[in-house]
């Protein structure tokens, strides 16, 4: 079933932002990552909309490790909208970027003494704490450069998404964050509390990703609520704000129905504000952490067709220029995608094909079953929705350079990121004669 929000020209090419993906592929090269912005920012716009419809006080803070560069950090400034970082790496993108630092949070699960001291030197808004060593690292680096900072504690509450085993994060046995059932999260609260450097200004839970119903986040919410209650009675504290991390769910492929933002949003509200009144508690601030929803939908990977091997009575391969090197998701955890003929979008498909990768790994298949018209070497195919994730993750195996990262809209082409030479690959290598 071809996708209802693509658009052809008039010679049947795919457009993307306004702009011809033949003549992106040409001006560019491929492999070639393509970001609509135009859909971004719409996005952007639907959470904050649907927040403010449902009269909450809140933040959108961009999970920025599905896609972090200069240019999307711009992106997320120019929005006016907070982002996380989970790495000192991401923070310094975000910094150079000019993204202000009280804009600014730090996740992770294991961040370094240099990562934390990098963070409180930029004076960042908010350091969400961990681990119980963290917590002690922290107050060590607070005390020593007598300062302080505002913080949040991350919670595991007890909640499996229906997801893959390998994005969820909200259930007890997982390397993130507090666990609320065994007392872990009472012992943090206290500690923290007691520590006057910190200034503990809400908790987060976050319960995985790409998620398409809304019952985890009313659990969440409840939860979250109950905790804020139970906290009031036993320390006399009350959290002021509420993040929920993210995880909502894109279309990747037909079998994908996610729900729009305002969906998630109306429900999260409605619960929210009934579990307050229960439990006779001020509505907190919420936040949550779209980074898959935002840029996921608004992403392409263009790659050029080139070897075909057919085996009778089996299903045939066809090679493109690109694979794990710049989309691993296939491989790391059976990631499904759509694909399409870009140069030929109104092609009738004839045959199911295993659209392979060029990179020395059997399991360099980006699609096992991908419907294609008859295509042939040169041809240009689109893979859709991909935004997240994929860029972020990319690698120089096999010695291949990082494609380029194109922005566009209004007609208008942009690269935000240079396609690596073959000299940077050899860049910071060391002759060992």
């Amino acid at each position: 079933m071809k996708n209802p929000d693509l658009t052809a020209n008039a010679a049947g090419h795919l457009m993307i932002g306004g702009v011809d993906t033949v003549d992106l592929a040409h001006d560019f090269g491929t492999p070639l990552v393509v970001y609509d912005v135009a859909a971004i920012k719409q996005q952007i716009q639907a959470f904050r909309d649907s927040l403010v419809a449902n009269g909450l006080r809140y933040q959108i803070s961009y999970a920025s490790k599905a896609f972090a560069t200069v240019a999307m950090y711009q992106l997320v400034n120019q929005a006016g909208i907070h982002t996380d970082v989970v790495s000192g790496g991401e923070l310094y993108t975000a910094l150079q970027a000019g993204l202000p630092a009280s804009r600014i949070s730090f996740h992770g699960n294991n961040k370094s003494r240099a990562e934390l001291e990098m963070a409180v030197d930029h004076h960042i808004g908010v350091i969400i704490l961990d681990n119980f060593y963290e917590i002690q690292l922290l107050h060590e680096i607070l005390l020593e450069k007598n300062t302080n900072v505002d913080v949040m504690l991350r919670l595991t509450p007890g909640i499996s998404a229906h997801t893959h085993k390998y994005i969820q994060t909200g259930q007890v046995d997982s390397k993130f964050g507090f666990d609320v059932d065994s007392g872990q999260a009472d012992q943090a609260v206290q500690e923290v509390l007691n520590i006057e450097q910190m200034h503990l200004i809400g908790i987060h839970a976050h319960i995985g990703s790409q998620i398409f119903g809304p019952e985890g986040f009313e659990m969440l919410v409840n939860k979250l609520v109950d905790i804020s209650a139970d906290w009031r009675a036993k320390f006399h504290y009350v959290p002021q704000i509420l993040n929920l991390g993210g995880g909502f769910g894109i279309r990747y492929t037909a079998d994908d129905h996610p729900l729009g933002p305002e969906t998630f949003i109306d429900d999260i509200a409605a619960t929210l504000k009934k579990r307050i009144a229960q439990r006779q508690l001020e509505l907190p601030e919420i936040w949550i952490e779209p980074g898959r929803s935002i840029v996921g939908p608004a992403g392409y990977n263009l790659y050029t067709v080139g070897a075909r091997k057919d085996i009778p009575e089996l299903t045939s391969y066809v090679a493109v220029d690109g694979g794990m090197g710049d989309n691993i998701r296939p491989a790391l955890y059976q990631a499904k995608y759509d694909a399409v003929c870009a140069n030929h979008l109104n092609a009738p498909t004839v045959e199911p094909v295993h659209l392979a990768g060029k990179y020395c790994e059997s399991g360099d298949i980006l699609i096992d079953q991908a419907a294609l018209p008859a295509v042939v070497p040169g041809d240009l195919v689109a893979l859709l929705a991909t935004g997240a994730y994929g860029y972020s993750m990319a690698s120089n195996y096999n010695r291949n350079p990082r494609p380029a990262v194109v922005f566009v809209e209004n007609g208008q082409a942009k690269c935000v990121v240079q396609r690596e030479s073959y000299a940077d690959l050899t860049r910071l290598d060391q002759s060992y004669l």
